[in-house]
């Protein structure tokens, strides 16, 4: 439906300029060149946090993606089940504009008929409505860069530089937001025992994986979270001759503790919450996992392909001749390849942007004890952030740049109780991050703003007073 995307794209502005107030930028300039935001990550949230700062008259904001132009996102690079996880009606990207929800994009290009049918949206279509998104919008991606390293000058800019194809660049900018998604605050894990397989046959849920090369190969998938179970289905329709699923936990998991999150009191109100009770929150949903969703867990389980081994967490991993034998509780297994659904670590020293400042990031286990037989590790490593999303310092004054990063990576989660790589929290996150970094700008250049307001001299009573109604001013 052409015209009808021709007409939405038409109601979109429309509904913009409704919106428009106040219409006038306000932030001065710090410098030619200078950013006053720059945003890593040209995904979703990326995005979004563009239209919030460009709603909001932040208008010198660039988004920096490593791909290039043309490039796909990770809905249809390592993102391989059919449908998002979230329900259709997801708010997120559109930040209050009616003409640009998901709902309205989809309804306008397959029709009313076509939304009503739908049960989940497809990945793919996720980032055609992205792409529509970016498109409509305007919004100013700069491709092909991908962040070395993050320094600061004398006047407390932050110094960004790029690899680019045509070599490197560095960017001045004031304040810079981490939407790197899931890894963004750390890597994929990669257990110990796998680490010492030959690269070849030992690959990662996150990683290219050129799935026909598997074709009539035995396969062994570690994990049994939505990414592991994704991951084996294409295999399987790939043509795998066997595929073997070692699952650590006894017992399947069922509950999603996702689905209870997605309400206004949970993501609109958790960041207000006392640091205990968020450690139980989020200490609960860790720990609780998500279960493959249903449609995942039916790509295969009337495979006789499929084997599900429980309780079986891998104790030893070794080559014996051509094959990989992974020794478990309930027995060995051969294989051809491993495939590692097992999760990111939150480890900041594994990011070569943040690696120069990872020890001086404060955390939530320098911030916060937990009562005794309520501790955790992965909480003990998120950071411990300022409410709009920013870094704290360890030391104060020891890493002056990190207050002016600002985290919308999964870390987040404890902090704010929601993620920057989550749809269904980004109605939620996006704003309350642009309105933290407006809050700061305006901070700031208050002394500028000051001096702007004593030096206003725009007349908005322009008439001529009648000298008989003017007194003298000595009177």
């Amino acid at each position: 439906m052409p015209d009808a995307l021709a007409a939405l794209e038409t109601e979109v502005r429309q509904q913009l300029a409704y919106l428009d107030y106040p219409a006038h930028a306000w932030v001065p300039s710090h410098g030619e060149g200078v950013l006053d935001v720059a945003i890593l990550g040209a995904g979703q949230t990326g995005l979004a946090t563009a239209f919030g700062l460009q709603r909001q008259k932040v208008e010198n904001v660039a988004i920096f993606d490593r791909a290039p132009q043309g490039g796909t996102g990770v809905w249809t690079t390592f993102a391989r089940m059919r449908t998002l996880r979230t329900p259709k009606h997801v708010n997120g990207p559109d930040l209050g504009v009616p003409a640009l929800t998901p709902r309205a994009f989809f309804t306008a290009r397959d029709g009313d008929d076509a939304w009503n049918r739908l049960h989940k949206i497809g990945r793919e279509d996720w980032q055609r409505y992205l792409d529509w998104y970016q498109r409509v919008l305007a919004l100013p991606v700069r491709h092909g860069h991908d962040l070395q390293a993050i320094g600061q000058d004398a006047d407390g800019l932050l110094l960004l530089r790029f690899a680019t194809p045509r070599g490197d660049t560095m960017v001045r900018a004031r304040r810079l937001v981490l939407a790197t998604g899931m890894d963004g605050s750390g890597a994929w894990l990669m257990p110990a025992p796998f680490d010492r397989l030959p690269a070849e046959r030992v690959l990662h849920t996150a990683q290219a994986i050129d799935f026909a090369a598997l074709r009539g190969k035995r396969l062994i998938v570690v994990g049994a979270g939505a990414s592991a179970f994704d991951n084996l289905a294409v295999a399987l329709e790939e043509g795998v001759s066997h595929a073997t699923m070692l699952v650590r936990r006894r017992r399947m998991p069922r509950v999603n503790p996702f689905r209870w999150m997605e309400q206004a009191g949970y993501l609109g109100q958790y960041h207000a919450l006392p640091d205990l009770l968020k450690w139980r929150f989020t200490r609960h949903i860790f720990e609780l996992n998500q279960p493959p969703p249903q449609e995942s867990w039916n790509r295969v389980a009337d495979d006789p392909r499929f084997n599900l081994v429980m309780g079986a967490p891998a104790s030893g991993v070794r080559m014996v001749g051509d094959e990989v034998e992974v020794e478990t509780p309930r027995g060995s297994f051969r294989a051809d390849a491993v495939v590692l659904g097992t999760g990111f670590t939150f480890d900041f020293g594994l990011r070569p942007e943040l690696a120069p400042f990872a020890r001086q990031i404060r955390l939530w286990r320098d911030a916060f004890t937990p009562p005794q037989g309520e501790e955790s590790a992965l909480c003990g490593v998120s950071p411990y952030l300022s409410d709009d999303f920013s870094f704290q310092e360890k030391q104060l004054g020891a890493a002056p740049a990190l207050p002016r990063i600002h985290c919308m990576t999964y870390a987040a989660t404890l902090s704010m109780g929601l993620s920057g790589a989550s749809i269904s929290g980004m109605k939620y996150g996006v704003p309350r991050l642009v309105d933290g970094i407006c809050r700061a700008l305006w901070r700031e250049d208050a002394e500028a703003h000051l001096s702007a307001l004593r030096a206003f001299d725009l007349a908005e009573l322009t008439s001529d007073i009648p000298a008989e109604l003017l007194q003298d001013a000595a009177e």
